[in-house]
């Protein structure tokens, strides 16, 4: 079996300065997002997810909140989350997790999507 290939893995070289990394107009192809940002907004949410999930089995234990289903567990932890996501208190907890400082009042919570 020949193993010899006439392709091969070709690395770019390193981007000399971070503005390079970040600079999306460098192919018309993709949109690069800072990937440290992107981690942080991971674990902001996986965070605020296990928050969700940890408050609502908190108020069953206790008696708080009563559920008839699996189902309807997930629809108020959805509906809880959405809530959550639809304030600008919930915008400006991801935003300061990903290391900006916007005040709340400044949240844009309907931005537009400019497709292009």
């Amino acid at each position: 079996m020949d193993l010899d290939s006439p392709y091969s893995l070709v690395l770019s070289p390193a981007p000399e300065s971070r503005s390079e990394v970040l600079d999306a107009h460098a192919s018309p192809f993709k949109v690069v997002v800072d990937p440290v940002m992107r981690t942080r907004l991971r674990k902001a949410l996986t965070d605020l997810i296990d928050h969700h999930d940890n408050s609502l089995a908190e108020y069953v234990t206790e008696g708080k909140l009563s559920l008839e289903s699996y189902k309807e567990y997930i629809e108020l932890f959805a509906r809880s989350l959405r809530e959550t996501m639809e304030s600008r208190e919930g915008v400006t907890y991801l935003l300061k997790a990903t290391g900006l400082d916007v005040p709340p009042e400044s949240v844009n919570l309907m931005p537009e999507w400019r497709w292009k």
